[in-house]
């Protein structure tokens, strides 16, 4: 637990270069969580290329805004077979997919389920129908699901000696409306782990699953670039 304070002062210490990424553990179980100033730091979406094609990994988002300049990365979002968003998707103002609001199967149709809304200067987790209800000007927004912390208090049908184990990424956002945490798991855990990490451990009081088994990150701080044979849909990252 020890590593997990001294990542948890990291976040709140004050504005720090572009990212910062740790190695974590939490009740055997091993993660890396990255954080992000969203006031300070330019926290974007991408999906496709100047030319309308899906970027896909790091090699063609770097492409698209200069290798250099990716300070880190992650899948940010479920997709269809041509990787399509599943749920709303909004980039630089421009709406591609529409908010869903249905219960369904899957992971996404786990209600609730939220979405990450970017400005120039904030990052929220939105659960999706207030998301409906209050209409938050968002300049990028990718939806998913299920909520894995809702005001501080774990998804409600998380079943917490659930068999079903896979390397899961989301993130959490704090109060102040400014921080992002991304994390993502090393190995299996079931959500009920995952959302408790969020919460007892990073105390980001929404947090929102984005997806599992595809689950990638690019930290070049940690000589990290995860590396996967299918092409992903929306990405998040940071550029500088």
């Amino acid at each position: 637990m020890m590593r997990a304070l001294a990542l948890l002062l990291a976040f709140v210490a004050g504005p720090a270069s572009a990212v910062t990424c740790a190695d974590d553990t939490f009740e055997g179980h091993s993660f890396t969580a990255c954080t992000v100033d969203a006031a300070t730091e330019d926290l974007r979406l991408f999906h496709r290329n100047a030319d309308g094609g899906v970027l896909g990994g790091w090699t063609a988002l770097g492409a698209s805004v200069a290798p250099q300049s990716v300070q880190f990365a992650m899948n940010a979002g479920m997709y269809h077979d041509d990787r399509r968003a599943v749920g709303l998707y909004i980039q630089n103002g421009v709406e591609t997919a529409p908010l869903v609001t249905r219960a369904g199967p899957g992971n996404f149709g786990l209600l609730p389920n939220g979405l990450l809304c970017l400005t120039d200067d904030s990052a929220n987790v939105i659960e999706s129908l207030t998301f409906e209800l209050t209409k938050p000007a968002c300049r990028d927004a990718t939806q998913s699901g299920p909520m894995l912390v809702i005001d501080g208090k774990l998804h409600p049908r998380f079943i917490p000696d659930s068999p079903s184990l896979h390397v899961r990424n989301g993130v959490g956002t704090m109060a102040d409306g400014k921080t992002a945490i991304f994390a993502i798991s090393n190995d299996a855990v079931n959500f009920d782990t995952f959302g408790r990490y969020f919460r007892d451990v990073l105390k980001t009081p929404n947090a929102l699953f984005l997806d599992g088994s595809v689950s990638r990150l690019y930290a070049p701080e940690l000589n990290r670039a995860d590396f996967g044979f299918a092409a992903l849909g929306p990405i998040v990252g940071v550029v500088q």
